[in-house]
């Protein structure tokens, strides 16, 4: 552990290092799932626990934060950063402080079991309040998490690692729902379905001016898989199928009234989505692309929650 708090020869990592290492501005996308799951539990009539809510946002996002130290890790290992020339910062390409010489592998590594225990820990005091349902979702988040980067499983390389994330942050919203409502609620399966598949979106774009580098050393993506055009194709899919979800349901009285607000999202997705498939084997034009795709992921997820407490609020 002694890697995690000195490197030799250089001095101890400051508290800012770390933070630049978990990739701050990709948090927030977690902090909004985790956000619109207790709303979501509300909603559904639940009493509000609003510490429990507070700590389930926090876990999500430290589980988030060891998730990127974990994928920088397991990118160091195979080498694919390293030789990447075409990284669009901060979007693709890691946080780079093992090849700036910032941190060593196994600092990364060390912080990364050390937040991996604060969540596991805190986990399972939410849990003993919230039920064994939420042990579940988090031991499959967390695994999903791990698999996603571990050089032996490697789901990035396997063309799963897109459809891993997009489940783990089904699981957010999910596990955040159950921590209000103590249970498995058919209702609370709905609402991050949408905000998962647009989080799928943000890691869709940041893999094409990766793909170069990932192709050279074995990190065979979906994108490096089905190559730029096809997979920007998909990628529309996608986007369309997280805002036709969400169109599907409202009509059907499942989502709150107002969970149309989300549907506006779907303008900016659009366009993002027109430009991917119109610079789609020139990735380095793509810097506005994940502007707009992180963007619309926070916005959509920041509407769906304003909707859900809404419903809240009404019931007083």
């Amino acid at each position: 552990m002694t890697d995690l708090l000195l490197s030799a020869g250089a001095r101890r990592p400051g508290w800012r290092t770390w933070v630049r290492a978990t990739r701050p501005g990709f948090l927030l996308v977690t902090a909004v799932a985790a956000l619109l799951g207790t709303l979501s539990g509300l909603a559904c009539g639940a009493p509000p626990d609003w510490p429990a809510g507070a700590a389930a946002i926090v876990l999500a996002v430290l589980a988030h934060a060891a998730m990127n130290l974990h994928n920088d890790w397991g990118d160091a290992q195979i080498g694919s950063d390293a030789i990447n020339t075409g990284r669009i910062a901060p979007f693709s390409g890691g946080s780079r402080m093992v090849q700036d010489g910032v941190l060593t592998p196994d600092q990364l590594r060390d912080a990364v079991h050390v937040l991996a225990m604060v969540v596991v820990g805190g986990g399972i005091v939410l849990a003993a309040r919230a039920g064994p349902a939420l042990i579940a979702i988090g031991l499959v988040g967390l695994t999903l998490g791990w698999a996603y980067s571990q050089p032996r499983v490697a789901l990035m390389s396997r063309g799963l690692g897109e459809l891993g994330v997009v489940l783990a942050w089904w699981l957010v919203v999910l596990g955040a729902d159950v921590v209000q409502q103590h249970r498995l609620n058919t209702l609370a399966l709905l609402p991050g379905v949408s905000l998962a598949l647009l989080v799928g979106a943000i890691l869709w774009v940041a893999e094409f001016p990766d793909a170069q580098a990932d192709a050279q050393v074995g990190k065979r993506t979906l994108v490096v898989r089905l190559g730029p055009v096809p997979a920007a194709w998909l990628h529309l899919l996608i986007v369309l199928a997280a805002h036709t979800w969400v169109a599907a349901w409202w009509w059907a009285d499942w989502l709150p009234s107002k969970a149309g607000w989300a549907l506006l999202t779907a303008l900016p997705s659009g366009w993002a989505a027109i430009w991917l498939l119109i610079d789609a084997r020139h990735p380095q034009r793509l810097r506005a692309v994940m502007v707009v795709t992180v963007a619309v992921a926070v916005l959509h997820g920041l509407l769906l929650s304003a909707a859900y407490g809404r419903v809240v609020w009404l019931r007083g």
